[in-house]
């Protein structure tokens, strides 16, 4: 009898043994720690994250080494210090506040999701932690820093220009860094996560946000007014190869607009180093620009325009031609 208890008391254990091993086998997998994915191209990255992948495909990070303008600006980058952030290695391997290096693999990527997320001891950052899921993320908090976007878009001085501004000093809603603007929550909400189009100069409403285009009437012409209200650093910033025009017209009397060519007034840019004599004349956050239109032409009504350009120069400097080679940010008819 004693021999029987101790058999079935071994079975009992060996039962409940059982049932732990398939309890943890089938409900507590999805726990285990699982080695961090090996990454070769951004590719891998739609599977799991659609969203941020095609808004990212969309986006100019993704068209960095292949956009045309580039292409040409660079000589087909013929200019080798482009490569470093036209096509750069992770960003967490070469160091936050480091200049980028260049990577010279998987190039047609351009600015992709490995530059940005990948970790060189494995893994990727993110804003969550799980050791189950296949890239392995981990939360780092330098994601949000400017001086992350600074290892490529501070090389023309825009993090030092956001700095000297009240996102970068202020506190509460006031305090804003580059991902607040350019890499919104999607619909305002923080759960839905952030916008991966890393929206910037391609986009016009941003443009319009940034600026305010005014005129005041002052004796026989006018004074002009550019204002930086919106850009959290100069206007326009990043690249030498921006810029950004005032242009003019007469307004016939009873006229809607201005017929005819549009009137150079007023470059707005960074100029190249080798462009000796040229002076900058980027417009600061919270500066007003005034211009002075006195050509007897505009003692009357006149149609005054604000352009921005992707590259440097127009095709005639001496007949530039706005509405074909730029985009069309802000338009003010004014009368006396």
């Amino acid at each position: 009898m004693k021999e029987y208890r101790i058999i079935r008391s071994v079975a009992g254990l060996l039962v409940l043994a059982l049932a732990g091993w398939l309890f943890t086998s089938v409900f507590m997998n999805t726990r285990e720690e699982t080695a961090a994915r090996a990454f070769t191209s951004s590719q891998q990255c739609q599977a799991c994250h659609p969203v941020q992948w095609a808004e990212w495909q969309d986006s100019w990070h993704a068209r960095a080494w292949i956009d045309e303008d580039v292409r040409a600006l660079s000589n087909d980058f013929a200019n080798t210090d482009c490569i470093d952030c036209h096509a750069p290695r992770p960003v967490f391997e070469t160091g936050i506040g480091k200049r980028v290096l260049p990577r010279s693999s998987r190039r047609s990527e351009g600015v992709d999701c490995i530059a940005c997320h990948v970790l060189p001891e494995g893994g990727v950052a993110g804003t969550i932690e799980s050791k189950s899921a296949a890239c392995r993320p981990q939360v780092r908090r330098e994601l949000r820093r400017a001086e992350f976007c600074g290892v490529c878009h501070d090389q023309h001085k825009t993090v030092q220009q956001w700095r000297a501004t009240p996102f970068a000093t202020g506190v509460g809603a006031e305090k804003r860094s580059c991902i607040d603007c350019h890499m919104p929550y999607r619909d305002g909400d923080p759960a839905k996560g952030r916008d991966h189009r890393s929206l910037g100069g391609h986009s016009l409403a941003l443009l319009e946000e940034a600026t305010e285009l005014r005129g005041v009437r002052v004796g026989d012409g006018w004074r002009i007014e550019v204002e930086n209200v919106g850009a959290g650093h100069h206007y326009p910033t990043d690249e030498r190869s921006r810029r950004s025009d005032v242009f003019w017209r007469p307004v016939p009397d009873g006229a809607q607009v201005g017929p005819g060519e549009w009137r150079h007034l007023y470059r707005i840019r960074d100029p190249y180093r080798y462009e000796v004599g040229i002076p900058s004349t980027l417009i600061a956050y919270g500066e007003t620009r005034a211009i002075a239109l006195t050509d007897p032409e505009a003692s009357g009504a006149v149609e005054v325009a604000l352009f921005y350009k992707y590259t440097p120069y127009y095709e005639d400097e001496g007949r530039m031609d706005p509405e074909r080679e730029a985009i069309l940010v802000h338009r003010v008819v004014l009368a006396p």
